[in-house]
């Protein structure tokens, strides 16, 4: 899960099914689909947002949709 990941891992979007479509939506309009590579550059304390960088761009996500979207750690 992406939810899992430490700052500084990387990992590659595996499925993308179990999130919110708007969520799936918000991603793919970025870049972010199933088999991009993403790096965890930031998290946030107290359950708060993930930072995450991919081709070049950062972008915030809830840790709550981040925990339903699965990745293969690299």
């Amino acid at each position: 899960m992406l939810g899992k990941l430490k700052i500084g891992d990387k990992g590659k979007i595996a499925d993308l099914s179990m999130a919110d479509r708007l969520v799936r939506r918000r991603l793919m309009d970025l870049g972010i689909t199933e088999g991009t590579e993403v790096c965890i550059k930031g998290i946030m304390p107290f359950g708060g947002p993930l930072m995450l960088e991919s081709y070049g761009q950062c972008v915030g996500i809830r840790r709550r949709e981040a925990l339903q979207i699965k990745v293969e750690k690299l």
